[in-house]
């Protein structure tokens, strides 16, 4: 539950429209600083002030999409979010080095939508349907 102390500073400080938003996708009113942004457009948010977040919920993402789920955050910005690396990647000079060649773009998870995977089968069936052979007859007399 947020407070009402709580929901008046955040309307101050990140504005009516961006607080109806937070309260419509994630139901609480954050105010933070903004850390950046990924190749699919969600913001990340940092807030540091320890009366005002619980402890592990500092950090936070805006999706871009109506429609999110958590493949649409990349694994660099999920292990940020999950306080398994320190600086941001924005921040890190380890994350922003590390393109090795072979790594392809992030794409998030598309099962159940229309760019899922189907699979298709290779293996000759165990048993096929008869297929009638009709012969053609000698001359009739």
């Amino acid at each position: 539950m947020v407070s009402l102390a709580r929901t008046i500073r955040s309307i101050r400080r990140v504005g009516v429209r961006e607080w109806w938003h937070q309260m419509q996708y994630i139901g609480d009113a954050k105010s933070g600083r903004f850390i950046g942004k990924d190749q699919f457009g969600n913001r990340y948010f940092e807030n540091l002030n320890p009366e005002e977040e619980i402890p592990g919920r500092d950090r936070w993402v805006d999706f871009a999409q109506h429609d999110y789920n958590a493949t649409q955050v990349p694994p660099e910005w999920h292990a940020w979010l999950s306080h398994i690396r320190k600086d941001a990647p924005t921040e890190d000079p380890v994350v922003q080095n590390l393109s090795p060649p072979w790594k392809a773009p992030w794409v998030e998870n598309l099962t159940g939508t229309r760019g899922s995977y189907k699979s298709y089968n290779t293996v000759k069936p165990k048993y096929t349907a008869w297929d009638p052979k009709v012969a053609t007859r000698g001359p009739s007399v």
